[in-house]
């Protein structure tokens, strides 16, 4: 099993109709057929030293296997996310586990 998480600071001037884009724009990724589990989320309310609650939004898609995360990647909807939100990207970070 592939984790692929990725956290996203959008930039500082981003609307709320913009967030809420970008989320819809997060959930259309459940439409790759090769996602077994996918999580959207913002940052809990949870302080502590060891906790980043800076970025924005945080997704964590499962795939079964490395070749799945590949399709992923290339897939036509993540590319379409890609090529319709980037513009609204601060920073981007990406940890992928197995």
């Amino acid at each position: 099993m592939i984790a692929h998480h990725v956290l996203f600071w959008l930039k500082a001037d981003t609307s709320e109709d913009q967030k809420n884009a970008f989320r819809k724009g997060l959930e259309s990724l459940e439409n790759i057929e090769v996602i077994k589990t996918i999580h959207i989320g913002t940052p809990a309310p949870i302080e502590r030293a060891v906790v980043d609650t800076t970025y924005t939004f945080s997704l964590v898609l499962f795939f079964d296997d490395l070749a799945g995360h590949d399709v992923y990647q290339v897939h036509e909807v993540h590319k379409a996310f890609l090529d319709q939100f980037r513009v609204l990207f601060e920073k981007v970070i990406i940890y992928d586990a197995h």
